[in-house]
């Protein structure tokens, strides 16, 4: 008897511990939400953060210079290598341009771009954050009368918010460029075609919408790192699993975002 019961009893400790989980991550978005808001609130209250705005723009934005650079060249290249061989087959080379331009602008451009920041500055920005709780340096804020929000979490949320797009922007370039280099000088192909076609084919409402995506990402990320490492336990494991967690969930993230705002922007 007891046997029957636990057995029919299972599907409801599953389906109850699937609720509590999703009770718990509706909960966690709420949370994240009021202190993400909170924060931008003091946007505007003095004592402003401008020098911080700064030190953080250069933190995440140049420090992540290099690895956009070197995503934006390959990503260019194999798309290059990639549809040329598929154009080939249809004889339409002379829409290669077209083809990278696109591809780069409207979503490559954006995602990767945003997945090199995540895993570059997103996670740096958690683990701060949670060793700044560890070592109670938040604590020390608070008792020279210092908004923790406004000193620390305010500037990041800013700063990666104007730092995506602007990276996304030189990812788009470099990639486009790198594109040409593979398609015109390795491949043969005409570079006359490769340049109309890239500007009939690329409208402005492909740049806006690209852009658009950067502004939102950079958003995310800054929220979703800021908040986990805020609200991390006060010790070494849980800022390892807070630092963990906010990658994945800041990936995770962009990906349906991206599904989302590609649907407005088709």
């Amino acid at each position: 008897m007891s046997d029957l019961f636990i057995k029919q009893s299972a599907p409801a400790v599953f389906f109850g511990k699937l609720g509590r989980q999703a009770l718990r991550g509706v909960e966690q978005i709420g949370d994240a939400t009021m202190l993400c808001f909170q924060a931008l609130a003091l946007i505007v209250a003095r004592p402003w953060q401008g020098k911080h705005f700064i030190l953080q723009l250069s933190a995440l934005g140049v420090g992540s210079l290099i690895i956009i650079v070197i995503t934006g060249a390959f990503t260019g290249m194999v798309l290059a290598l990639q549809g040329y061989y598929t154009l080939a087959k249809f004889g339409s080379e002379s829409l290669l341009g077209a083809g990278v331009g696109m591809s780069i602008i409207r979503e490559l451009g954006p995602v990767l771009g945003a997945f090199m920041i995540i895993g570059r500055a997103g996670s740096s920005i958690t683990a701060e954050i949670g060793i700044m709780r560890v070592t109670e340096q938040t604590d020390a804020l608070e008792m020279m009368a210092v908004n923790p929000m406004q000193r620390i979490l305010l500037p990041r949320i800013v700063a990666t918010t104007l730092a995506v797009p602007l990276l996304v922007s030189i990812f788009d370039v470099i990639g486009i460029g790198s594109g040409y280099i593979v398609g015109v000088e390795l491949l043969g192909v005409n570079p006359g075609a490769y340049i109309a076609e890239l500007i009939a084919k690329v409208t402005m409402h492909d740049l806006y919408g690209g852009w658009v995506k950067a502004v939102v990402f950079g958003f995310m990320i800054g929220a979703i790192c800021t908040y986990m490492g805020y609200r991390s336990e006060p010790t070494t494991e849980g800022v390892a699993r807070a630092t963990t967690q906010a990658v994945v969930i800041a990936s995770v993230g962009v990906l349906i975002v991206d599904y989302i705002l590609t649907s407005f922007f088709l």
